[in-house]
């Protein structure tokens, strides 16, 4: 069995995209530990409107994550962070991701519902035309920030 990525993605309006399929159960043990770090991460710092592409690189690269960051048009006083390697997605001005191996979409999905629920982000929003659900996504939502 193949083994995927698990997303854990921000993007303002904010949508969550978090993948889940099968694989091999004693690798899914291995990878649960740092899964679980990548979840903690994201749910700490992504939301934050003081990260910047600097405090992302510092945060997240020394952990190992594969991730994306971008915002032009911070909520802070930062200056913009430009994205770098990916495109801006269309119609959003920030995004925050992270990316680990592992069968984790509902923890994951439940992880991220609750960290928007503590910031108090519960303003449904639609969720951008070019997203679309597969047959691997565990939770595709929109917030408005």
């Amino acid at each position: 069995m193949s083994l995927t990525k698990t997303y854990c993605s921000g993007i303002y309006p904010l949508a969550l995209i978090l993948s889940l399929s099968l694989a091999d159960l004693a690798h899914a043990r291995s990878t649960h530990t740092f899964a679980n770090l990548g979840m903690q991460s994201f749910a700490t710092h992504c939301f934050s409107p003081f990260l910047t592409r600097q405090k992302a690189v510092d945060v997240f690269r020394v952990t190992g994550f594969a991730y994306d960051f971008y915002d032009l048009d911070p909520f802070s006083s930062a200056a913009p962070s430009p994205a770098e390697g990916r495109e801006v997605t269309v119609g959003t001005d920030r995004r925050c991701e992270i990316s680990f191996d592992g069968t984790h979409g509902l923890q994951a999905a439940d992880v991220a519902v609750a960290a928007l629920k503590s910031e108090g982000l519960d303003t449904r929003a639609d969720v951008p035309a070019h997203f679309i659900r597969t047959q691997d996504t565990t939770l595709l939502a929109a917030r408005r920030l």
